[in-house]
């Protein structure tokens, strides 16, 4: 077997595209992503983690010529020791065939060169960029299609982590909840309408859905929010207004009114909570085959136009600190839900909360509340260098 460095070889950056979609051409779950969104992560021009952070990557090919293995290695230096008793590099876009050797040395190669940069451990598979995508190994659905960015991953992968002796740092749950109220009237805690109904019927709270002519107001209420509720657990620094608008301006060709949740409390309307929905945009671009040229982005306009997309994702879900345990989180889902039933010809009919770790138990809790039911799971895993050294799962937030 003979690893080979992608670089700047073309050829070598084709075929780190290419590799997957032969390897899943059999599995009728696996979505080809857009090569352009793998391709950016590697792209110092397009990728803002090459500020703090360097990458690498390989193919591995066998005695023929032949790729049977592909991995990257990424080191995040603004992050590499927050909430870590070690630095910790990353490894990610790990595929490979059913070969302990061949995974054993992709494995290899990203340790050694992680090492030789002062890492002390590496988790994987993750991205070299945000946590919404292309973060952990499936573990459970394979049945089922993946949300766009999720990982499909062949059952095998976690055997070949573990037998590597990386170990589960945490999961990652996706629940799915139905959206038709008759169906969501049988799964739903009571516990949610009590608490939910009590915000409602207070006028001090308003819960609106976005308006998309005034997004960089939209966008400096999640920035407020986030940096509140989500910065420091997840270790990510704190939301700045243009990384906040330059988001929201990402998603908008995407995104539906309908499905991004603002709450507010007090005569100053200050913002207190969101519940930022997306439409499923597997159920786009698995007609795409990888590419979003003019005929792919005809068959996007086509289905957005046709509403053949019934599935929608929660992308995220935070309420500060001071208004937390209050009802709002039960109050927010409930007032989305009001408009989803009382629309007539609602599009969506299914909603999964997409990436609940279970170092979160509260929002796991809630999850189970609102009726959710563990539809995949994800596995993220670390690998400490030192094999002595005692291991920690992720603490508890």
């Amino acid at each position: 077997m003979q690893l080979v460095e992608v670089g700047a070889n073309a050829d070598y950056q084709r075929e780190f595209i290419l590799f997957p979609v032969r390897l899943y051409q059999n599995d009728p779950k696996w979505t080809r992503p857009l090569d352009n969104d793998v391709a950016d992560v590697f792209d110092p021009e397009k990728n803002k983690f090459f500020r703090n952070g360097e990458c690498i990557r390989w193919l591995l090919l066998n005695e023929t010529g032949e790729t049977i293995g592909r991995v990257a290695a990424f080191i995040n230096r603004k992050t590499a020791t927050v909430g870590n008793d070690q630095p910790t590099g990353g490894m990610g876009f790990f595929e490979c065939i059913d070969d302990q050797q061949a995974a054993n040395l992709l494995f290899d190669s990203c340790k050694n060169w992680l090492a030789e940069r002062g890492m002390e451990a590496m988790d994987g598979p993750i991205n070299f960029g945000e946590r919404d995508r292309w973060w952990g190994a499936l573990a459970e659905g394979y049945d089922k299609e993946a949300n766009y960015g999720m990982p499909y991953t062949k059952p095998y992968y976690i055997r070949l982590f573990g037998q590597y002796g990386f170990q589960e740092y945490y999961q990652q749950h996706t629940y799915y909840l139905p959206l038709e109220e008759k169906e969501v009237q049988k799964v739903i805690h009571p516990t949610i309408f009590e608490r939910a109904n009590r915000i409602l019927n207070d006028p001090t709270f308003t819960f609106v859905s976005i308006d998309k002519r005034n997004l960089p107001k939209y966008a400096e209420d999640f920035r407020i929010i986030y940096n509140q509720a989500w910065s420091n657990n997840l270790n990510t620094g704190e939301m700045t207004t243009e990384r906040s608008l330059a988001l929201m301006q990402r998603m908008k060709p995407i995104l539906d009114e309908d499905l991004m949740w603002f709450g507010y409390h007090g005569p100053e309307k200050q913002p207190v909570a969101f519940f930022i929905m997306l439409p499923e945009l597997t159920q786009y671009f698995k007609y795409m085959n990888g590419k979003l040229d003019l005929i792919g982005k005809l068959k996007f306009l086509y289905h957005k136009l046709m509403r053949t997309n019934k599935h929608a994702f929660g992308v995220i879900f935070g309420v500060i600190p001071s208004f937390q345990g209050r009802g709002v989180e039960s109050a927010i889902a409930i007032a989305f839900s009001k408009v989803a039933w009382g629309t007539k010809d609602f599009q969506y009919k299914h909603l999964e909360l997409n990436w609940i770790g279970d170092f979160n138990p509260k929002m796991q809790r809630y999850a189970k509340l609102l009726g959710g039911v563990i539809s995949k799971r994800h596995i993220t895993f670390r690998y400490l260098f030192d094999r002595t050294k005692p291991f920690k799962r992720h603490p508890n937030i």
